[in-house]
């Protein structure tokens, strides 16, 4: 008697094991196509053994744990992987939107069109070139009105091309910092969010470790988003089992803890270039993140192309000036007081009337018209001028380091996005669901389900032969 029931009682701790794992089966399947979720496993333990007096006898089997099928080197390697393909597709993205700012047309190799995207007007080098032939023009026809007329309107598109490509790139850097301040609040946010589940993952895995399995997959995704903004790593906390520390690093390379269990150490903070987290607030350095790309590109690449576009129009108005107004005492043919890009243009007073081709020569005189003509193959390279090269050299080098860098980011772009593919495909075929595995699995638990109900059948059946039909 004791052994059918002690049986029966194996029997229905076999069925309990059988269908929590059809019910975990289940459970992956409906996460099929959710890729922050880790599929699972039922763990399965005996619950023992007793003395009888046939010998020692089993207690049955029990589902201990729900298990979740991770490689923590994986899930570490993609976060690596996928800050930096953020970083570098920021960093592509801010100099895509510099190339069309500035109204040039850059091929993949970084050579630049002299026609700009909006019409051949619009583009720098062609209203530089168109600018110079217009004076040579004019220098062959000194008393043609319309010459006068359009090399007064040339003038014109050169200046408003510097003017308005300087507007856009100030823009874009404005927009680039917005951007970045827009991310430090989702990164405040994120940091807030891995520590809430920091504790709660602590609290319900004190007696159970690993058990709070949809937690870690909330935790694990929260991580990877935090990692498309800045480069982070992350560490197992040695004290509290479940629970991760998460840190970025300083100049020195030394860790700068951004969590510690279920508390945000400090807000990340954004002062001009200096991004500082932690307590005390350090300086971090960040090696990948939508962040650091956007900076890279504000910092770096945008911010000299404003610097060479503001040297060019320097000796643009010093060069054509002295050569236009040789006394100083004539008059100026660009504003004096406009030396950037940003605030050059032709002096308020000229009109197409007062246009000189001559310093007070008799009429035909083209002397100083040819003078200004000739500064387009004039090279500059001393060390009081601001460029280096004509001035058509200088500008196509200024834009062809933009496409340089644009053409880097693409490529590092193309390539992460390899490398950031293959880990995920190497983490998802550990962690992530097959359909074929689970739909096997699911039939091997239905199985055995089937063969624990029918041993639970047989001995219900023999014990209504005791109870029942012994006595008769």
């Amino acid at each position: 008697m004791s052994g059918l029931f002690g049986e029966l009682a194996n029997g229905v701790k076999a069925l309990t094991a059988a269908s929590r794992s059809i019910e975990t089966a289940g459970r992956n399947l409906a996460n099929v196509n959710n890729s922050t979720y880790a599929r699972q496993r039922v763990i399965y333990g005996d619950r023992g053994s007793v003395q009888t007096e046939i010998g020692v006898q089993s207690l049955g089997i029990e589902a201990r744990q729900i298990q979740q099928l991770r490689d923590k080197l994986l899930d570490a390697q993609v976060v690596r992987e996928s800050s930096l393909k953020s970083s570098y597709e920021a960093e592509q993205s801010a100099y895509q939107r510099a190339q069309a700012d500035l109204g040039q047309s850059i091929d993949r190799s970084g050579a630049t069109s002299t026609t700009g995207s909006e019409g051949s007007s619009n583009g720098i080098a062609q209203a530089l070139s168109d600018f110079f032939n217009a004076f040579q023009s004019f220098a062959a026809s000194p008393t043609d009105t319309g010459e006068r007329q359009a090399l007064i309107q040339k003038a014109g598109i050169l200046t408003d091309g510097l003017n308005e490509s300087d507007q856009r790139l100030a823009q874009l850097q404005s927009d680039l910092t917005s951007q970045v301040t827009s991310d430090i609040t989702d990164v405040n946010s994120m940091l807030a969010t891995i520590a809430d589940l920091n504790g709660q993952i602590g609290r319900l895995e004190i007696n159970q470790p690993g058990s709070a399995v949809d937690l870690r997959d909330q935790r694990q995704a929260a991580v990877e988003q935090l990692a498309q903004k800045m480069s982070i790593e992350t560490r197992a906390d040695p004290t509290f089992a479940g629970q991760i520390q998460v840190f970025s690093r300083d100049a020195s390379n030394n860790p700068v803890q951004l969590i510690n269990l279920a508390l945000v150490t400090g807000p990340v903070t954004l002062s001009g270039s200096i991004l500082s987290a932690g307590t005390p607030a350090t300086a971090l350095v960040l090696k990948g993140g939508s962040i650091n790309g956007a900076l890279t590109a504000r910092d770096g690449a945008i911010t000299n192309l404003r610097t060479n576009l503001n040297s060019l129009a320097s000796q643009l108005v010093t060069s054509v000036n002295t050569a236009y107004n040789p006394s100083g005492a004539t008059g100026d043919f660009f504003n004096a007081a406009g030396t950037t890009a940003g605030t050059i243009a032709v002096a308020g007073t000229l009109t197409s009337t007062n246009l000189k081709a001559s310093d007070g020569g008799a009429v035909g005189d083209n002397t100083i018209a040819q003078a200004v003509a000739n500064l387009v193959s004039t090279t500059y390279n001393t060390p009081a001028d601001d460029i280096n090269g004509t001035f058509s050299q200088f500008y196509s080098k200024t834009v062809t380091d933009l496409g340089q860098a644009l053409t880097t980011a693409t490529s590092h772009v193309t390539s992460q996005t390899t490398i950031s593919n293959l880990v995920r495909s190497q983490r998802d075929s550990v962690s992530g669901v097959s359909l074929d595995e689970e739909m096997a699995d699911l039939i091997k638990y239905q199985r055995a389900f089937q063969a624990c109900s029918r041993v639970v059948q047989v001995i219900d059946e023999l014990l209504d032969d005791v109870v029942n039909r012994l006595g008769a």
